[in-house]
Formats: structure tokens, sequence, C-alpha cells
């Protein structure tokens, strides 16, 4: 498996929250709900967005963003625009008063805003669990990406379009499936782009000697490697791939390695049916005690507790 796929494979919406807003000017709404990650679809008509990080971009029908946190934004229709409605975790709406929208603003079945004809009709589905999403790719995404209509073609948004206005068994299911198919086609086209050409792990890619030691620390990572073995398989002495691998990524080989390893191990360990001795195998550790010291060591906490602080959302 590669590195792309690796961090494609992670995300699976369960019980994600799907939603079209029907929005007609003035609006614009505070996102400070702290979703793991937001995709953002323009069906018709047009927003601005606004990161907190000084991140923005205005998009068009066709267009798709996608925002992750930590980090809060505004979504409205023109940049500029005061906001009249806070989005609170919990997708809890409010206005600038502190009144509950709830009630006030749905519009039919997953349908919501402030005007049933309104030129603007935008699709948002919410990744609301960490454990949904893959820390790792996670951390691998800016806090605000974006993908202009011009520079692909889905069906996707129009069918989760269709989907989202229907009432029919299983249907959070097939929403759930279309929301992750739909983030892995964005993701996809943007890591064409250039921006994702800038993040050093995409720098490392394309190095021989760098690269060629990532794809044997992705394919294998519970391979017993020492600096000896992975510089005999790249052609290289220790030395050579010790001050490449560091120069390029920016930490020593083994380092990364064992920050690969744990980054598996938290994303395994929210899986059910996994247990700190499976996963201690499946990551390359000798024993549960040993992925426990590790874990702890690098992350300050035990595999249980964080657990325990994903599965609750924190």
């Amino acid at each position: 498996m590669d590195a792309f796929s690796g961090l494609l494979e992670g995300p699976r919406a369960r019980g994600a929250f799907a939603l079209r807003g029907l929005l007609a000017s003035p609006w614009s709404l505070r996102i400070e709900a702290d979703s793991p990650l937001t995709v953002i679809a323009m069906v018709r008509g047009g927003c601005h967005i606004a990161h907190d990080n000084g991140a923005a971009v205005s998009l068009e029908a066709g267009d798709v963003a996608i925002t992750r946190a930590p980090g809060h934004y505004t979504v409205s229709d023109f940049s500029g625009t005061e906001p009249t409605v806070y989005i609170y975790p919990g997708q809890e709406c409010r206005s600038p008063e502190g009144r509950s929208l709830h009630e006030e603003m749905k519009l039919g079945v997953r349908t919501w805003g402030n005007d049933l004809g309104a030129d603007t009709l935008m699709l948002i589905g919410s990744y609301e669990s960490m454990a949904d999403v893959s820390e790792r790719l996670r951390d691998a995404l800016p806090p605000l990406l974006w993908v202009k209509g011009e520079a692909w073609e889905s069906p996707l948004i129009q069918m989760l379009s269709d989907e989202m206005a229907r009432d029919a068994p299983g249907q959070a299911a097939v929403l759930d499936r279309l929301l992750d198919m739909l983030l892995i086609a964005i993701l996809r086209k943007w890591f064409e782009r250039g921006e994702a050409r800038e993040l050093p792990w995409y720098q490392a890619k394309g190095d021989p000697v760098v690269g060629q030691t990532l794809k044997l620390i992705h394919k294998e990572p519970a391979r017993p490697w020492t600096l000896a073995s992975l510089s005999a398989e790249v052609g290289v002495s220790r030395a050579a791939l010790a001050r490449r691998f560091s120069e390029t990524v920016g930490e020593p080989p083994m380092a990364f390695l064992t920050q690969w390893r744990l980054a598996l191990a938290a994303d395994l360990l929210c899986e059910p049916d996994q247990t700190v001795g499976t996963v201690a195998e499946r990551v390359g550790y000798g024993s549960p005690f040993a992925l426990s010291s590790a874990f702890k060591r690098v992350r300050g906490m035990s595999p249980q507790e964080h657990r325990e602080r994903v599965l609750a959302g924190a």
C-alpha cells in the first residue's frame, strides 16, 4: 500500500451530519462546531469561506472545500457579512443573541436555511467523531482546502444532494458512503495541485532515497527495521540515509518510524475489535507493554486513555 492509499483508506463516516443548506442573502454562518472534517459543496449560487488562520476562498456552483479541526471559520454570502447564525458542537444552531434556530430554520428532510426558493444551495457533510477520520489524514491536510469545479468532474455532488432530500430505510448508511466517496474524490484531485506539493511529506515522496525509505516503512511498519536494514534496502550508507532523511523530512528515519507506528496504533485503537495486544503486533511492538510504554512516552497518555478520549469526541 502506498502512502496516499494509506491516508485515503481512513475516512469512514458513521452517522455523519448531512444537510442541504438553502440560504438567501444576507446570511453568514459562524462555524465553531469543531467537527474533525467537513465537506462543503456548492450545488448552485456561491459563498465565501474565511478561516480564522487567514485562509479564504470564494466558491461557486461545482466548487468544493474541506475544513478540518481544530479551527473555526465563517461561511457567508459575501466577505464581511456579519454572522447571522452560530454553529456550535453537536451542530447546535443559534442566533447572535443566543436564541435556538433549530426549528425556525428547518425546511424539510435534511434541508435547512432561511428560504426554500433561495438562489444558494450548498451541501454540508461533517464527520462527527475523531474515530471516523484517521489521525494520519487529519495531520496531512491544511485547515482549509478547496477544488474548483473546472478542475474536476464528478456526479457525486448531485447524487449526495438527491439522497439528502430522501427519507428511506437505510438512508443514513447511504449518505455515509456517499460522503466518504466524495471526500476521497476531492482529496485525490487536491493532491495533484501545487499546494499539496509544498507539504513536507509530499516533497519527501519525490526524493529517490527518502521516498523509497518511506515506501518501505509504510508497506511494512511491523518489520523490525533498523537504520542498517533500511539503508541496505535503499542502497546507501547509514550516514547518508540519516542525513538525507533528516534534511528532507525534518527528523531521523527511526524517529519517523516510531511516529508512524504510533499514528497507525492510534487509528487502530479506535476499532472495536482491536486490543492493545493485537495493535502492538500489527505495528511492530513485541508486547502490549512495549506499545503502551512508547505510546505514553511520545503521546503523554496510555493507549486506553487515547481510545476513551477519541470515542468520547475529545
